[in-house]
């Protein structure tokens, strides 16, 4: 009966040492972003205008995102899941089954070579485009840039990354089910692809060139889609940076042609940054899509969307978890985009103020 009860006892004592060990590689954490925006136009809706998915609610407090977030990471395995909600989520998932609207991420990765940084990823996934994140606080502005907003923000596929040896180069290729899609559109069986490389050769210069080819419409549609998308981001002081940035993007006129129609939006932002509590922001960008590959078409009137945007923010770190931001916004376009009453302007004023904590 000892030997039994000493056996029990020596298996316990392993599970709860393997269990302890396991656990150790699982981190939880929450993000949490609420905010305010008012909309000088005061539209009737409450909504702001549709190309614009971050912040969308007029003239009331809300919750832009909040997720909880599981993560497992060893030397060979590393995974993630997180559950989200906000009205971020209603409005880039809104095309998206119900049962994958809250899906934040969720994806497993394996190390193909010991030696190397070399991953084999699959499920879904954030974007590799761009400079700006769906989590507020890792942007230098408070709201998200007209290229960010109309740009994949996630994908779901199957991507392949590498980091060289010297930590300077970043790699990846992508499999993927279309331009921020977690199902793929019905009728679509055609693949799409990606790619990303990040070269930073020194701790104050980082260069990307990311892209998407693919097709984002049923095969009876098909229209071929080449996009890439180039940043730069200079951290020139302990207390200056600068972030320039560069989608250009094409796609068929129709099935079969050899004429496309074409999209391109530069980016420019300043930031200024007092101490670990104070800094500030600017931006000036541009967005030109005269043939609505990109911008509904429903949203436009005579021009195209062809719409410029300046914008400052304030930004006080009232602890290491806690962000308050207040920015204002104009945008000024080409043609009548905005609702101010009942009836359509050129241009819309906003202000926005968040307050966000992770943990």
């Amino acid at each position: 009966m000892k030997k039994i009860a000493y056996t029990v006892c020596l298996i316990f004592l392993s599970w709860n040492v393997q269990a302890q060990s396991w656990t150790e590689n699982i981190e939880f954490s929450a993000y949490i972003e609420t905010y305010y925006n008012y909309d000088f136009n005061q539209p009737n809706s409450n909504e702001i205008p549709g190309f614009l998915y971050n912040f969308n609610r007029h003239n009331e407090v809300n919750l832009n995102l909040g997720f909880v977030q599981a993560e497992f990471s060893d030397e060979r395995i590393r995974g993630q899941l997180a559950l989200m909600t906000g009205t971020y989520a209603n409005a880039n998932l809104a095309d998206e089954p119900d049962v994958l609207k809250n899906i934040f991420r969720a994806n497993v990765g394996v190390r193909l070579d010991k030696e190397k940084e070399l991953w084999l990823d699959a499920g879904i996934f954030d974007s590799h485009i761009g400079f700006e994140s769906a989590i507020g606080v890792n942007n230098l502005t408070l709201s998200r840039s007209l290229m960010a907003e109309n740009s994949p923000y996630y994908f779901s596929g199957v991507r392949l990354s590498m980091t060289s040896d010297n930590q300077k180069w970043n790699f990846s290729l992508s499999y993927l089910n279309g331009w921020q899609h977690i199902q793929r559109p019905n009728g679509n069986s055609s693949p799409a692809f990606g790619h990303q490389v990040t070269y930073q050769p020194n701790e104050q210069w980082l260069f990307n060139s990311s892209s998407f080819v693919g097709n984002d419409l049923p095969d009876v549609e098909r229209r071929n889609r080449y996009f890439h998308n180039f940043y730069t981001i200079f951290s020139a002081t302990e207390h200056w940076s600068f972030i320039f940035g560069l989608d250009t993007g094409w796609q068929q006129e129709e099935k079969g042609s050899s004429n496309y129609q074409n999209w391109i939006s530069p980016n420019l932002i300043v930031r200024y940054q007092f101490d670990d509590k104070f800094g500030l922001s600017a931006r000036v960008e541009y967005f030109e899509d005269q043939d609505n590959v990109i911008i509904d078409s429903s949203l436009v009137n005579n021009f195209g969307f062809q719409t410029s945007s300046y914008s400052f923010n304030f930004d006080y770190q009232i602890t290491p978890m806690v962000l308050w931001r207040t920015e204002v916004r104009h945008f000024i376009s080409n043609d009548e985009l905005f609702q101010r009453s009942n009836e359509l302007v050129k241009d819309s004023f906003f202000i926005t103020t968040s307050l966000a904590i992770q943990f």
